[in-house]
Parts: structure tokens; C-alpha cells; sequence
């Protein structure tokens, strides 16, 4: 018995498969232009169209088709009335081919389930299926937090706070854009920033809740135009969302009381945010290979999903 999850988010081309406990991925960046800081939909569209063959053919080389029971998708970025991305459209159709051909049923998902699904799993801590906790979906194309509630199989989202203008990974994209890094610049902004051992200091804006994180994309290129280090920029830039976070962070808690408390999505692998929140609040992190845009919460919602309905 197997499950298949696809998602073919605005940058990953993303499967899964989970053979019981177990999950597999084959997924792959989408190419970005040196020096650019996104993508058109159009040209997501097509590289997608391009990737997902070639990767759903690498994920089932050594599985039997014939024991997927059923097949998940994320058919869009949040699970909200008119929330819609062409690009997951692709993932869309393939997934819908692939049923009809198994004959086999197909589930649709958001991408934020997804990512929130994906760090239940690697984090081991299923049971948050079962109570009320709050959830952060950080991203390059989402800066939100969510009270989570369990339903039958899964879980049902309400939006409780949100960026009132730029996506943090959006915030970290552009300053590494401008200290020469190469597109998605997570990974070596973090390097230059742990090379810095000053202080920096910062000072988040919030308004009620929410978050606003235009400020930092301009502070930082005062910093470049002043010279400072690139590892100083770097270290400013993550320590500024990570005040961010949790200033929204103690905002929930005030207001919903002492939930559990759960980071997803790619911004939320960074090292020095993980520790801090670890040790600050006790809360829970996918892993980084669960971090960043995947099909494996599809996959492992799918799995919920199919076996509460043959229950």
C-alpha cells in the first residue's frame, strides 16, 4: 500500500511517495536566472511541465504502481476562497491523469497543508492531529501563522496573523540578490551571517499580530551603501525576521493562550531562527529536507485521508 503526493509549488517541482511509514521524494528547483530575485507564472508553468515527468519517473523506478491507493495534489497555495496559482495547475493534471488511469482517487490540498502536514511528520509529533496548536508557514510567497484544529483525517486552518507587505523569504531573497548571492539565497546568507560574531540590533514593526517587513529590504541596502560586511548585512537581516517572528509569536500566544506552537517552510530551516525558537518557546520544526517546498505532507495527508475513509 502506497501513497503519491505531487506539488508543483511557484519554485520546486516536488513528488513523494509514502510506502507506510516511510517517505520518498525526487524534486528539483526550478531555474532561475542568475541575478534575478523570481519567477513569471508563465515561465513556472513551463518548467514544471518541463520537471515533473522526469521526476515521477525517478520516484516510482523501484515501486509498483499497481499498490498506489490513491493520489494527492496541492491545487492551490492556502485552503481560502479564491486563493489560485497557474503553476499548480500542472501538478494539477498530471495527478488527475494518473488517478483515472489507476482508477484510483484523487485529493486535493492546499500547499500550506502541505508544508504544515510535512512538519507534523518529520518532527514525529503526530500527535498535534489530535488538539489545537499554531502553525507558521514562512516562505519566499507566505508569511503566515494559522490556528490549526483537527478534523477526521487532518486538520482545518483559520489565518490569525500575516505580513501587511513583504514575504520574509522575499526579504532574505532580495538582500542576497544585492550582496551577490545566487537565487533562492537562504542557505548562503545564513553562512555569511554566522561568520559575524558582532552585535546588530533591530527593531521589528507590528501592527497588532501582523508584521511588516518592507523596512528591511531598505535597511540593509543603507548598510550596503555604507559599506558594512556582507556577513553583517546577512547576520542583520536574519536576526530582523527572527525578532519579527517572535514578536508575532508572543502576540498569539497572548491572545490564544499556551498552544504548541509549529514553524514550516523554508525560511523556517534556518539554523540560527530554529535554535532560538527551540529553546524559547519548545516549539516544532520540519526537518530541513521538509523544510523547503515538497510533496511529502501531500503524500502523507493522502495516506490520512484514504485510510479514514476505508476505516
Amino acid at each position: 500500500m502506497s501513497f503519491l503526493g505531487i506539488d508543483t509549488s511557484n519554485y520546486t517541482t516536488s513528488t513523494a511517495l509514502m510506502v507506510g511509514d516511510e517517505i520518498t521524494q525526487s524534486k528539483r528547483l526550478l531555474p532561475v536566472k542568475s541575478g534575478a530575485v523570481g519567477l513569471r507564472q508563465s515561465d513556472a508553468v513551463f518548467h514544471h511541465t518541463q520537471q515533473l515527468h522526469s521526476l515521477y519517473t525517478e520516484l516510482i523506478k523501484n515501486a509498483d504502481p499497481s499498490e498506489i491507493e490513491a493520489v494527492g495534489v496541492s491545487s492551490r497555495p492556502r485552503a481560502v476562497e479564491g486563493s489560485y496559482m497557474p503553476c499548480f495547475t500542472v501538478g494539477m493534471n498530471a495527478a488527475g491523469m494518473i488517478a483515472d488511469t489507476l482508477k484510483i482517487p484523487l485529493y486535493e490540498f492546499s500547499h500550506q497543508e502541505g508544508h504544515i502536514a510535512a512538519a507534523v511528520y518529520s518532527s514525529g509529533r503526530e500527535e498535534l492531529f489530535e488538539r489545537s496548536f499554531i502553525a507558521f508557514h514562512v516562505s519566499g510567497g507566505t508569511t503566515e501563522a494559522v490556528l490549526v484544529k483537527p478534523n477526521e483525517y487532518g486538520f482545518d486552518t483559520e489565518l490569525v496573523a500575516h505580513t501587511l507587505d513583504l514575504n520574509a523569504g522575499q526579504a532574505i531573497d532580495r538582500v542576497g540578490v544585492m550582496l551577490g548571492l545566487d537565487f533562492p539565497c537562504g542557505r548562503e546568507l545564513e553562512k555569511l551571517a554566522l561568520k559575524y560574531d558582532g552585535d546588530v540590533k533591530v527593531k521589528p514593526t507590528l501592527k497588532g499580530e501582523n508584521c511588516c517587513l518592507s523596512g528591511l529590504e531598505n535597511l540593509c541596502e543603507k548598510m550596503y551603501k555604507n559599506n558594512s560586511s556582507k556577513e553583517k548585512i546577512s547576520c542583520f537581516c536574519l536576526k530582523y525576521i527572527e525578532a519579527t517572528l517572535a514578536a508575532m509569536t508572543e502576540a498569539l500566544l497572548e491572545k490564544y493562550g499556551k498552544l504548541p506552537l509549529l514553524y514550516a517552510g523554508g525560511v523556517m530551516s534556518n539554523s540560527i531562527i530554529r535554535k532560538s525558537f527551540q529553546n524559547k518557546y519548545g516549539a516544532y520544526f520540519a526537518e530541513p529536507e521538509f523544510s523547503c517546498d515538497n510533496a511529502a505532507g501531500i503524500a502523507y495527508l493522502t495516506s490520512r485521508k484514504f485510510k479514514y475513509g476505508n476505516t
